[in-house]
């Protein structure tokens, strides 16, 4: 469904990159939101929160509700999935269909958050992840029901990191937020995060190097090519597959000199979980699917089975602040540069479709789109 992780080049600077699998592709949109933009998070039955953005904010968006011919969509809708700000913070929403809570009372003299705003928040408000976990610790955040996915409550948990390389894990359980540090800076889907890190105590026998020979009574076995030291990785694609394979191939890629090359490197680390349509179905018939879908997500239209692939990649360099992104129908990534977009005093917002075969970098072509 969705893998994210971090990686450190030679110099200790700090990567990040994430896919995100659906069996459907949506009306994704790139928005830019600059420092002082206004936002106001609403849950009903309690007081709202209101701020103004201190930090530019790049992000993937999707809208929050279903226009109308009366009510179409304004830029307060679209919600953050996916960004990075001008800080080198990054937010990441990622499938968690058994989330719940926490839905405990919340002093009415008390403003509260809705998940669905947490990234605006996040990345408007902050520089750090010890600034986003302090401010946790005495702000209610609360779950709502998801009109876009018709009433869906947020299936989600949700993931930062920051230049330092620091990184935490948001979840909501049994009526509970919990907010964990992330020692191995990766992330997947279900179970809970920490039933990850205990399962890694079940690959401590990972290693990188090959071990291309051994004796077997007097016949020596050798091996006729490189890799297997690989062979002991989960090959599947579920989430608790993902999750070793994400922490392995972090933790041992080859450390890049520079930058350019690190945003390579990690590029070349994303390909190992892209995942073509096809290569794993659920036929209707079956019963199954449930665990392929964000709970809500109508399946394609005339589709014969469900596939699972991945719509779009993204990375980003959290020492320049850059941010790729390509999408199902692309090979290459396109770049924007938080530092370029710095200038803009308005939201600007650019369906993701339209970078397509756009140039390179798309920083102009965003800031020259229509205010939103």
């Amino acid at each position: 469904m969705c893998t994210s992780l971090s990686y450190s080049d030679a110099a200790g600077r700090i990567y990040f990159g994430r896919t995100l699998e659906l069996t459907v592709d949506l009306p994704y949109q790139i928005a830019y939101f600059p420092a002082g933009f206004p936002v106001r998070s609403e849950v009903e039955g309690h007081l709202p929160l209101q701020f103004e953005a201190r930090h530019g904010v790049l992000g993937v968006t999707m809208p929050a509700r279903i226009p109308t011919p009366g009510a179409p969509l304004a830029v307060h809708d679209f919600k953050v999935l996916e960004g990075l700000n001008d800080q080198g913070l990054t937010f990441s929403l990622l499938s968690y269909p058994v989330a719940s809570g926490p839905q405990q009372a919340v002093a009415m003299t008390q403003a509260v958050l809705s998940a669905s705003d947490l990234g605006n928040w996040v990345l408007g408000q902050f520089a750090t992840v010890t600034e986003v976990k302090a401010a946790l610790a005495s702000q209610p955040v609360v779950l709502q029901p998801l009109a876009i996915l018709g009433g869906v409550v947020s299936p989600f948990h949700y993931v930062v990191h920051d230049a330092s390389g620091a990184a935490l894990v948001i979840e909501f359980n049994r009526g509970k937020m919990s907010v964990y540090d992330n020692p191995v800076g990766v992330m997947t889907n279900g179970p809970e995060f920490p039933w990850h890190l205990t399962n890694l105590n079940n690959y401590t026998f990972l290693t990188n190097v090959d071990t291309p020979s051994a004796s077997f009574g007097r016949y020596r076995a050798v091996q006729p090519d490189s890799g297997i030291a690989t062979a002991g990785l989960p090959a599947s694609n579920t989430s608790v597959g993902r999750f070793v394979r994400a922490a392995f191939y972090a933790h041992y890629a080859e450390k890049a000199a520079t930058p350019e090359a690190a945003v390579g490197t990690l590029a070349h680390i994303l390909n190992n979980f892209d995942r073509p349509r096809g290569v794993s179905i659920d036929y209707p018939e079956s019963g199954g699917g449930g665990h392929l879908e964000v709970a809500g997500l109508e399946p394609e239209k005339g589709a014969a089975y469900a596939t699972e692939f991945t719509t779009w990649t993204s990375l980003s360099d959290l020492d320049r602040k850059l941010f790729f992104i390509r999408d199902y129908g692309s090979l290459n990534f396109t770049r924007f540069d938080l530092g370029g977009l710095s200038s803009l005093k308005q939201p600007k917002i650019v369906p993701l479709k339209r970078l397509s075969g756009a140039a390179p970098d798309a920083s102009s072509l965003l800031a020259g789109s229509a205010a939103a």
